[in-house]
């Protein structure tokens, strides 16, 4: 016997969520955010629901903004599960991806693309981050990043290792694009415009790698810019720690993720 009460009139459509108005224009266009997010068919259906779950919030945070953020730490229940089964150890969370980068299941890439994920969930148990920290733009990225690390995981160990060595996946140059556009997408940090870390204007730092990497899209860097693209790098690695605010943070791990992978280009080849 149903004991509910009735329903007080028909039930009222989702209310698109206004600060979801500049990512599409409804909630259809919100499938093409997040179509390269393809569940690895190899895994359990514990992952597969945690992924799926993530990429739906992702979708869905065209009516619900926080979900984007909440998208990303729910990705963190597949990953966290896949590296303890891979690693048969029960570790935190950043002692497995490290452990999986040094033991070259997972490429330092894909370990620093994975850096930003933790460092959300972690801000967000400890209160000093919301769950409107991330937009859908930049959350798709991190949760892409998840995807990839349990595709990757979830291979057989010959194909992971090679995966890891850099003679699997993406070729570079789709690799770049990738990073580039996905970084074009994210909008800067709007509270930190104008602020200056140990002598480093984030937003002139934040130019001057764009402008470099655009030049390597255009057609390649010349040892000039190679050079002034590892002071930068370097300006990353002094400033970053020192950031205390979750998107802000995300936003630069990411464009010295895409820096690193540009400047990485032009090292020698060993002989």
């Amino acid at each position: 016997m149903n004991t509910l009460p009735p329903v007080p009139g028909p039930l009222r459509l989702p209310v698109p969520d206004p600060r979801a108005r500049d990512l599409a224009p409804d909630y259809a266009g919100m499938h093409a955010l997040v179509d390269d997010l393809v569940l690895p068919g190899e895994a359990s259906m514990y992952v597969m629901s945690a992924l799926e779950t993530s990429r739906e919030l992702i979708r869905h945070s065209y009516y619900r903004y926080e979900f984007a953020t909440v998208a990303v730490t729910h990705s963190l229940f597949a990953l966290e599960h896949v590296l303890a089964e891979r690693l048969a150890v029960d570790e935190p969370l950043g002692d497995l991806i490290e452990s999986a980068a040094d033991a070259r299941l997972i490429t330092a890439e894909l370990a620093a693309a994975l850096a930003p994920c933790r460092s959300l969930r972690d801000s967000l148990g400890q209160g000093t981050a919301t769950s409107g920290a991330l937009t859908p733009t930049r959350a798709v990225a991190m949760v892409r990043a998840v995807f990839d690390a349990v595709s990757v995981l979830l291979r057989p160990p010959s194909a992971a290792a090679a995966t890891a060595a850099g003679t699997g996946g993406a070729p570079p140059g789709d690799r770049l694009g990738r990073l580039w556009e996905e970084h074009r997408r994210a909008p800067f940090p709007a509270s930190f415009r104008g602020v200056d870390i140990e002598g480093v204007d984030l937003v002139l730092l934040d130019a001057d790698i764009a402008g470099l990497v655009q030049s390597e899209v255009d057609g390649g860097l010349e040892s000039a810019g190679v050079a002034v693209l590892w002071r930068c790098i370097a300006d990353l690695d002094k400033t970053l720690p020192l950031i205390n605010e979750a998107y802000c943070t995300s936003y630069f791990t990411g464009l010295r993720t895409l820096a690193r992978f540009v400047a990485a280009r032009h090292l020698p080849t060993a002989t």
